[in-house]
């Protein structure tokens, strides 16, 4: 028996879609953005340099466990046996939690499979397995892949604090350029993706039974299911932000441009 949209269940309509608006102007954006960014992710992850200027440290990079990384990264233990890239290890969590996200599953749902490309448009897909075989059923792990998340935005807020530092030979005491404000920005957007997050939201309030009896828990599930209302957008811009990021500081390291300093 047919199922999908030739199921009996369905309206027998040949056409694939009666809009008549661009319904695909918004899939084909999402393909060629996301794929612009895993070609570039994946192209610095590989380079394995020009990642550290002081005093800024590549998002796609931090924390730096290699050998090269002893005097640079956040990490007070680095694993020195670690030839390759550290981005080949640190990008797991970030991109595993972003792949499984709930709302980028639908952005490449769409995008990428076609499944289906927008609202009150068929798919190609003559059947439907849903996310019980590989490869979708590793999306339950998202969950899991938000606890590495939020070690990972941890580490983010460190460098962002150490980016307030003075390079070799300066004055002690707080200094600020352009590259500062870059990563400020995006460390905030990263734990306003985090946090917004659907399992966060579940995570911290999902269980209860009866909110009374957990008056702060209560309120940090209010607060996390306002964030929530917005987890797309934080989802975008943070993904331009920290691949902005990262493509400044490859910038500075390999003398293309010069911080801009404030004070």
């Amino acid at each position: 028996m047919a199922s999908g949209v030739t199921g009996p269940t369905r309206a027998s309509i040949p056409d694939r879609t009666l809009r008549s608006d661009r319904w695909w102007l918004e899939p084909l954006l999402t393909f060629v953005v996301f794929s612009g960014f895993v070609v570039f992710a994946t192209y610095r992850a590989f380079l394995g340099r020009d990642f550290y200027v002081e005093p800024y440290m590549s998002p796609f990079f931090s924390p730096c466990i290699t050998a090269d990384c002893t005097d640079k990264s956040a990490l007070p233990i680095v694993f020195e046996w670690w030839k390759l890239s550290p981005a080949l290890v640190i990008l797991i969590f970030p991109l595993g939690f972003r792949m499984t996200c709930y709302y980028y599953r639908k952005a490449y749902y769409r995008a990428f499979w076609l499944s289906p490309p927008a609202c009150a448009v068929a798919e190609p897909h003559s059947a439907y397995s849903g996310e019980t075989r590989l490869p979708l059923i590793l999306n339950n792990m998202h969950r899991y892949f938000w606890y590495g998340a939020m070690v990972v935005a941890a580490f983010l807020t460190f460098e962002t604090i150490l980016a307030f530092g003075p390079m070799e030979g300066e004055d002690p005491g707080i200094h600020m350029g352009l590259g500062t404000v870059l990563f400020v920005v995006n460390s905030v957007l990263i734990w306003l993706y985090t946090l917004s997050c659907h399992s966060c939201r579940h995570i911290v309030g999902g269980r209860l039974r009866t909110f009374s009896k957990h008056p702060v828990r209560y309120r940090m599930w209010t607060w996390v299911s306002r964030l929530n209302a917005k987890h797309s957008t934080y989802a975008w811009y943070s993904l331009f932000s920290v691949a902005a990021v990262d493509f400044y500081v490859y910038l500075l390291a390999t003398d293309r441009i010069s911080d801009l300093r404030f004070f």
